[in-house]
């Protein structure tokens, strides 16, 4: 049955209350005072809130609007004693769903309730339906431990309170439109629609109509009017997402916008005032698209107000750890699961070129294989092969004047292979760029110089 929290300073008025609806087989708590509720929703999920206007301490409408701005799902119903139509009018506005005259009539406190009721329950499946979301597509949080993203988030929690405009200069997969969502949930703009294009999946001549929408008949095909992502972010945040492959005419269209932040849509002649907070994304060079002429300057210098640049994941290694072990917790879905010794080894000697989203796929294909172990061993991850730079590296090799003992470099080869891969043959054959076959049969060789079953530790086959 509901639980409701009665909210009056006249002890008689909440004790009439409170016996009308647990007659009816409702649950009800009491306060005597919009502090003291204040309190009781923060603490408990009540699903409706029954409360006079004028009280000590904090009255009605304070009360409702604490409740909006910690975003407490709970309807809030007004009765009150001294009725006009501004106090009503105001009420509403506020986002009571109701609003009731003493004396009260039993019938119509019910209807009221029982209507109440109906929206808190739409509320409860709303936000069921937003954590099984989250839950199914990730939180969104951003997990870091190094120093490195720890002072990126500095900047990021500096700039989301203010207007400007923000550039995130960042490769691909280091998590530019979670840092961009993270700004917006921060920002006075979190209540409005976060909204993400890619402007490089765009087609260059429907580039201004994505943007900016169109009319009717503007265009062969446009049989009705749309709205562009300008409008439907309205009060939000519009999150352009490689900028730096914005047509040159639609560069220029942009510009005007974020000058007079209005808007036209295409084929049409009306201004529309548009309110939106601007983030941008590249993972290229815009200083050198500008001095190429492909890139406007004078829109460079509008949108680069703020720049935030989240270092790549090769370079911020205290972060592999954890990322991996939060993208294994979210696939095991609470199940334990581990990385072993190995594992870790190998993921920390990877260099990421695609960063923190190949990470995450590393950590899904793994997860995969070895879902029946309960843990990540440096074998699963045996297809993390390492860049083919060694050859350039060993072809500028010199051989020194006094000569090498080709057996000891060998040696120190597996031994350092060996150590990196959590005693994995099959994952040190990759580091060394040998199939597993000639790795044993170099591990059989170099056993004459004391690499024996002791040294090599418990190879797991």
């Amino acid at each position: 049955m509901a639980h409701i929290l009665v909210v009056d300073d006249e002890e008689k008025m909440r004790q009439l209350l409170a016996i009308m609806l647990t007659r009816s087989g409702y649950t009800v708590d009491q306060a005597g005072n919009g502090l003291e509720a204040l309190e009781k929703v923060r603490t408990f999920p009540y699903d409706m809130v029954i409360s006079d206007i004028k009280m000590p301490e904090m009255d009605g409408i304070t009360l409702l609007e604490k409740i909006g701005e910690e975003n407490i799902l709970c309807p809030v119903v007004f009765i009150t004693a001294f009725a006009t139509i501004d106090s009503a009018v105001n009420a509403m506005k506020k986002g009571a769903i109701d609003y009731i005259t003493k004396p009260f009539d039993d019938k119509r406190i019910h209807l009221t309730i029982e209507r109440g009721l109906h929206l808190s329950r739409i509320m409860a499946e709303n936000r069921e339906l937003k954590q099984k979301l989250e839950k199914s597509q990730g939180s969104g949080e951003i997990i870091y431990a190094s120093k490195e993203m720890d002072a990126v988030m500095n900047l990021a929690a500096k700039v989301a309170v203010s207007d400007s405009a923000v550039m995130i200069h960042g490769e691909s997969g280091t998590g530019t439109e979670l840092l961009a969502k993270f700004i917006h949930k921060k920002s006075q703009y979190r209540d409005g629609r976060f909204v993400p294009v890619n402007c490089a999946a765009i087609s260059a001549s429907l580039v201004e109509s994505e943007l900016f929408g169109h009319e009717k008949g503007a265009f062969t095909g446009a049989d009705r009017m749309a709205i562009g992502k300008f409008e439907y972010a309205d009060g939000g945040t519009l999150f352009l997402d490689e900028i730096g492959d914005l047509p040159t005419e639609a560069q220029a269209k942009l510009l005007r916008v974020l000058q007079e932040k209005k808007i036209q849509r295409v084929g049409g002649h009306e201004e529309i005032q548009v309110n939106v907070r601007i983030i941008c994304a590249t993972n290229r060079n815009l200083d050198l698209f500008v001095q190429k002429g492909q890139f406007r300057q004078d829109l460079f210098f509008r949108i680069n107000v703020f720049p935030i640049l989240p270092p790549p994941l090769r370079e911020r290694k205290d972060d592999i750890i954890p990322l991996a072990s939060h993208f294994i917790a979210r696939l095991a879905g609470g199940e334990k699961f581990e990385l072993t010794d190995g594992a870790k080894r190998i993921l920390l000697g990877h260099s990421w070129p695609g960063n923190v989203r190949e990470l995450a796929n590393a950590m899904e294909r793994a997860f995969i294989l070895d879902r029946e172990q309960g843990c990540i061993t440096a074998s699963t991850l045996s297809f993390l092969r390492p860049e083919r730079s060694a050859p350039e590296e060993c072809s500028n090799f010199k051989l020194p004047p006094e000569g090498i003992q080709l057996d000891e470099v060998e040696k120190n080869f597996v031994q350092q292979a060996l150590l990196l891969s959590g005693n994995n043959q099959t994952a040190a054959a990759g580091l060394l760029g040998l199939s597993r076959a000639k790795f044993r049969v170099l591990l059989s060789r170099l056993k004459e110089e004391q690499i024996d079953d002791e040294d090599s530790g418990a190879i797991r086959r």
